[in-house]
């Protein structure tokens, strides 16, 4: 399943190639508009060009001369998980990851729930309200920093939370949805209101990516077999 999850990264939307330097996804949308109706082009502008750029400057400075150097990310993150020698290059790593994965989970004023995502969470959880007040739940609860997701394990959709730079696939885990829930995504607009930001990240999910994520995840799983 590892193998299986690192070939659904592995795609123009979410990695950069083994002979360049990583650098910040370009976003679907201008952040100078936000993400309304949940992030203000402030708090974007702070998490993207600040917060992101960071993890990945600090990634670049780390990876010259060491066996990691020219590297895709998802091996990357793979080869240093759970390794305590290389734990600041997985984190750094990691974070690049699930940022671009975040990015990508959003569109402004959401998409349409539909598809395969929209019969999978239904039979799950039986109904997509259900499945956001579970979600959210684990995602306000989470202690500190971290991620609440949506992934896909064994043939199964399931809620996961992961501290800090945890990210689903070094569980043997396809990402479908992530939410964001260090501090530093939502406290320039909410504060510390952390069940206010979840209730405004609703509106918008861009279901047709998680869509996509979970299809692929499919047919990728039909073609092992």
């Amino acid at each position: 399943m590892l193998k299986n999850a690192t070939r659904l990264i592995r795609t123009p939307l979410l990695t950069v190639t083994s002979r360049s330097q990583h650098s910040l996804p370009k976003l679907d949308y201008p952040v100078e508009g936000g993400v309304p109706p949940c992030i203000s082009p402030k708090q974007l502008d702070y998490h993207y060009n600040k917060h992101h750029k960071t993890y990945i400057d600090k990634l670049n400075g780390l990876l010259p001369g060491s066996e990691f150097e020219g590297k895709p990310l998802d091996q990357i993150i793979v080869e240093t998980a759970f390794d305590q020698k290389h734990t600041q290059v997985f984190n750094n790593a990691a974070q690049h990851f699930n940022h671009s994965f975040y990015w990508k989970c959003m569109t402004p004023n959401g998409s349409e729930f539909k598809g395969e995502i929209a019969n999978a969470i239904n039979k799950q959880y039986g109904s997509l309200d259900s499945f956001k007040k579970q979600f959210t739940e684990q995602a306000v609860a989470l202690f500190g920093s971290g991620w609440a997701w949506l992934i896909l394990k064994d043939n199964q959709i399931s809620i996961w939370k992961s501290s800090n730079a945890g990210t689903p696939f070094v569980e043997n885990a396809i990402p479908l949805l992530t939410c964001d829930v260090w501090e530093h995504a939502y406290y320039l607009d909410h504060q510390n209101r952390r069940p206010e930001y979840l209730k405004t990240f609703w509106d918008v999910v861009n279901w047709d990516f998680v869509n996509q994520q979970l299809v692929e995840a499919s047919s990728i799983k039909h073609m092992s077999e």
